[in-house]
């Protein structure tokens, strides 16, 4: 929304007033990334300003270490793995939850979407009750499921908000053209609910690659994924590597934000939804 030429002087304090006061929100609510960032690059083992000097010691700790390495590593298998599983689980129940006539449709997308609302601590412990019946403690697998249960709910969201302005009437056109269920599926419904899966993927993506708490529960102790390896860093010993592995999440997710961003704008476009 811009300012109108003819605002008068008091629609225009308001009009900036406004926006100085959501850029200050905004300034405080990264203040903390601003702060760490710059001490990755600190020369001193010690976190603290003014640097003594510029270093990249702690940026090659972090990529060639066996240690941080191992930790990376295992993140992003588990990652691609349990984006690969929540996107297909996430999609499908999608699909199924946007059909007119699914009964008790609100009750099943609050039981989809509860690991979203549920504190993670009480699922994370459900879990080890639930997983150590079934011998999937410490084991890739049961991180696998336990990541997916917890990202799934992102991919439902996503896919149900593009298939809510979808038109029904393209898959009606192409059953009566005697397209199969899976030839209307893989070349008219998917293509138009593409962004809302990738977007969903994105997501599951980052949610399995920064999740501790579950990891502390159900893995063993070999199995160290790059958050916990910085939890444990801070807790164990405090070593400045813990800035750089942090400021390469930051960037990890910043690039997905800016892609889940583009995606949403050619998922409007597609639906010819003008911004």
């Amino acid at each position: 929304m811009s300012l109108p030429p003819y605002a008068t002087t008091s629609e225009k304090f308001a009009y900036w007033g406004l926006r100085a006061f959501v850029g200050l929100v905004l300034l405080f609510l990264i203040s903390p990334i601003l702060a760490i960032m710059p001490l990755s690059f600190n020369s001193d083992m010690f976190f603290s300003y003014p640097m003594p000097g510029f270093s990249l010691r702690w940026y090659e700790d972090f990529f060639f270490n066996p240690r941080w390495q191992s930790a990376l590593w295992l993140s992003g298998v588990l990652a691609i793995l349990t984006t690969i599983l929540s996107t297909t689980l996430g999609t499908l129940a999608a699909l199924g939850l946007a059909r007119g006539n699914i009964p008790f449709r609100a009750t099943i997308m609050a039981v989809l979407i509860s690991p979203m609302i549920v504190p993670i601590i009480i699922s994370a412990l459900g879990m080890f009750f639930f997983y150590a019946k079934l011998s999937l403690l410490g084991t890739l697998p049961g991180l696998v499921l336990a990541h997916t249960a917890l990202a799934t709910p992102f991919v439902v969201i996503t896919v149900t908000a593009t298939l809510s302005s979808f038109d029904r009437t393209l898959m009606r056109a192409g059953e009566s053209l005697g397209a199969s269920p899976s030839t209307v599926f893989f070349r008219v419904v998917m293509p138009l609910i593409l962004p809302g899966m990738i977007s969903g993927a994105l997501f599951a993506f980052g949610t399995s690659f920064d999740e501790v708490i579950a990891v502390i529960f159900i893995a063993g102790p070999e199995q160290r994924t790059l958050p916990r390896q910085m939890f444990s860093g801070i807790r164990e010993q405090i070593s400045p590597t813990i800035t750089a592995a942090a400021t390469v999440l930051i960037i990890l997710s910043t690039l997905m934000l800016v892609t889940v961003e583009l995606l949403r704008r050619r998922s409007e476009r597609l639906r010819g939804i003008r911004t």
